[in-house]
Formats: C-alpha cells, sequence, structure tokens
C-alpha cells in the first residue's frame, strides 16, 4: 500500500524495515487488530503465528517481548531471564512514550530509541509470523530469525 494511505505509525514502521532490511510489507487489515485472535481471523493463519509485541515494565526500563499469540508471558521467568527485580505489564503512557506507539499496534521496531528485546522460541514453529505494523489496523509478514535480526533480540522461553 502507498505510504500516503498509511498511518505515521505505519510509515516510520515501514522505514525501519526497509533500513534494517527487512522482507515484509505493511499490510492494512480491514479491521482493528488489537489481540492475536483477531489477527489471525483476519489473516487467516494460526494465532501462533501472530506475534505478539508485548511492552513490559522492568525495574523501571521498558522490555519488548515479541511472543506467539499462543502464549501467555510468565513475568517471573522474564524477570529472571532478564536478570531484573519485577516486571509488570506496562501502562499505556508508559508503552506510548516508549515506542510512539498505541497498545494494540506496537511493531517490534521503529521506536525513537531501541527497546531490549525477547522473542518466544515458540515463533520459530512457524515459516511465516506476523507482527504489528505500528497502528491496530497494521502488521507486516517476517519470520522468526528475521524479527531476531531486526530487533537484536533475544530469543527465550516465554512460558
Amino acid at each position: 500500500m502507498p505510504e500516503k494511505f498509511l498511518h505515521p505509525n505505519a510509515v516510520r514502521v515501514a522505514s525501519a524495515l526497509r533500513e534494517l532490511g527487512a522482507t515484509g510489507e505493511i499490510v492494512v487489515l480491514p479491521e482493528s487488530a488489537p489481540t492475536a485472535t483477531a489477527a489471525a481471523g483476519q489473516l487467516g493463519c494460526e494465532v501462533g503465528a501472530i506475534a505478539n509485541s508485548l511492552i513490559f515494565d522492568a525495574d523501571g526500563a521498558p522490555l519488548l517481548v515479541l511472543t506467539s499469540g499462543a502464549h501467555r508471558v510468565d513475568v517471573e521467568l522474564i524477570a529472571r531471564t532478564a536478570g531484573v527485580q519485577r516486571v509488570r505489564r506496562a501502562a499505556p503512557e508508559f508503552v506510548r512514550e516508549a515506542t510512539g506507539q498505541p497498545i494494540g499496534g506496537v511493531a517490534p521496531v521503529g521506536h525513537p530509541a531501541p527497546i531490549r528485546t525477547f522473542v518466544d522460541t515458540w515463533l520459530d514453529k512457524h515459516h511465516e509470523v506476523w507482527a504489528a505494523g505500528g497502528h491496530p489496523h497494521t502488521v507486516f509478514p517476517t519470520t522468526f530469525d528475521e524479527l531476531l535480526r531486526i530487533t537484536d533480540g533475544t530469543a527465550v522461553e516465554v512460558e
């Protein structure tokens, strides 16, 4: 889709994807997809192939966990893995400040500054995964390996 029709957040994400050499392009969904189930339904894929972008407050610093839509994040496990005292779901204002994007549309890239990122190993079970594109109506296709590369992420188990 031509960028002139995209939300400014999706334009930033598309630009970041190009700069990082990612292969996927932004796709605009007909309806908002604030959940993995909603996105999977519109894309016709398994919910596990949706890479949920969850921002956590890890001792005051943002932590992005890209988890399979089929998983719930064990915050105690993530805290141990991250080497921090406490990990909790971030407030919407914290998410917007860290990413410049709203909850329900947080992309793995295109943030004002790099964010420490964990990528759920379960996503490697899918040939293609879908991640948010900076807005609840946008997504892009990618792979587990590409997510690791473009986010400088660490592969972890999340549950």
